[in-house]
């Protein structure tokens, strides 16, 4: 099924009205539903009947480590200038590989490769070349693999980056922010512009195939006149993809906030006003709006798998690879496989102890309903796409979709009054307005949002 991508509309009344917290929907069930309860047997069982089904992999691989704490990051991280911490960590990691892979059916082909973080960079290119060599040992790694890695442009040179492409990666990442000298500094991320343009320089020469570039609205000091900069600058960057992320201040989950200013972050209007700078600038750049945070080319893959109708969202954010399932490895790291999702410990202790008694190293998951995996592919196709066509769900779960959702449906009138979604007798349309607020959508098919309260950040 081939469709057009619809543009997207920015409704000032609208946003404010459904700016509420919900769920992100790289999962459904969300990554807050994974119970300490999940044991290790129900994942080796769901690998098991992984296999049955032969699908692709994607392989995900954490590197927990950064040089210095960026105020704003949520990620999980340990600080130190220390990298011989590292050392151990891979020993563990290489061990971790090992012992999944051995539960894999070894014809099951590879077809995407993510190292995230943390700051992958912060490892030496041996120890880079170490895991290479122990993906390639373990797994069957499609010839045309998507293999991106994130990396801090402030810890690399022209050398490292050309190791990084050689070695095997083709697409990378890197995060910007703002450039804003004044905003960096309160981040605690100074990079300079002449060293962005630099990185990309040298990036683009390497030849990777896609590029992606995060930045964040919503940090201190931040306004509409100088985040117009940071997105004129970014544009010149030409990058293939750019997230603008909405920072979350939760001083109260992630203690390193508290270095950042309350005082500082941009009022709640200004944000708006941001974002919808932001849209208008990228858009008239010729960037797609993919979704939620997303832009990219025309002719980038995400832009292709929305218009194939084969995008889909993975605990990464959006992927090109609809059927693959998620292997991850390292500490945090999250599998994500069709009837069971499981976590890695956090804390590298606890990760490295399991790995020591044989077990892999999860701390927490969980088995998915029949009616979860349904609601999954709703919910994906609303999170992914701008419209859902009943038949195609009503074919693959044998059931009636007005039935099954007849509440659901019930509820979707006070949307479809607001201009986010049109309906049909066969179809679930997302309306330009709508695309901005496709949390607020998808969560109405989210049965476990409704059957208890849980807490998320705003969809704006």
């Amino acid at each position: 099924m081939v469709f057009q991508i619809p543009g997207v509309r920015f409704d000032l009344d609208i946003i404010q009205k459904y700016d509420t917290p919900t769920p992100r929907y790289t999962s459904y069930p969300p990554a807050t539903e994974l119970q300490s309860e999940f044991t290790e047997a129900e994942y080796r069982e769901a690998i098991a009947n992984s296999n049955q089904r032969k699908t692709p992999l994607s392989l995900y691989f954490h590197i927990p480590f950064c040089e210095s704490a960026c105020y704003f990051c949520g990620c999980n991280v340990v600080v130190s200038n220390n990298k011989n911490i590292a050392t151990p960590y891979l020993d563990y990691l290489v061990k971790d590989i090992q012992q999944t892979a051995s539960l894999i059916d070894s014809q099951r082909e590879v077809v995407q490769i993510h190292w995230g973080g943390g700051t992958p960079n912060y490892l030496s290119q041996k120890q880079i070349e170490r895991i290479f060599d122990n993906i390639r040992k373990n797994f069957s790694v499609d010839p045309g693999a998507e293999i991106s890695i994130e990396i801090n442009p402030r810890y690399i040179d022209k050398d490292y980056v050309f190791f990084l492409r050689e070695i095997g990666f083709n697409r990378i990442s890197f995060g910007i922010q703002d450039f804003h000298p004044q905003v960096q500094a309160a981040v605690n991320r100074v990079q300079p512009e002449k060293m962005l343009f630099e990185v990309m320089g040298w990036i683009k020469e390497a030849g990777f195939q896609s590029i992606n570039v995060d930045l964040i609205y919503g940090l201190p000091y931040q306004n509409r006149q100088t985040f117009e900069e940071t997105i004129k600058k970014t544009i010149q960057l030409d990058p293939d993809r750019i997230a603008v992320f909405n920072f979350a201040y939760v001083p109260w989950i992630k203690p390193v906030q508290k270095r950042i200013p309350e005082s500082a972050l941009p009022a709640p209007q200004e944000k708006l006003d941001i974002l919808k700078m932001t849209i208008e600038e990228l858009t008239r750049s010729k960037y797609l709006f993919i979704g939620m945070d997303h832009f990219a080319k025309p002719h980038d893959e995400l832009a292709i798998a929305q218009r194939d109708y084969t995008l889909k969202r993975n605990f990464q954010g959006y992927t090109t690879w609809a059927q693959a399932e998620l292997f991850g490895f390292g500490a945090t790291s999250v599998g994500m496989l069709e009837e069971a999702y499981a976590q890695n410990h956090k804390n590298l202790k606890d990760y490295y102890r399991a790995i020591d008694a044989g077990k892999l190293p999860i701390c927490k998951g969980i088995k998915l309903t029949p009616d979860d995996i349904l609601r999954r592919d709703v919910i994906m196709c609303i999170m992914s796409h701008a419209k859902l066509h009943k038949q195609d769900i009503e074919e693959k779960y044998h059931i009636n979709f007005d039935q099954y959702f007849a509440r659901e449906l019930n509820a979707l009138k006070a949307l479809e009054q607001d201009g986010l979604i049109s309906l049909s007798p066969d179809d679930i349309y997302i309306t330009d307005i709508g695309r901005l607020l496709v949390r607020n959508i998808a969560v109405i098919f989210d049965a476990r949002m409704i059957a208890k309260e849980q807490k998320f950040s705003r969809s704006i």
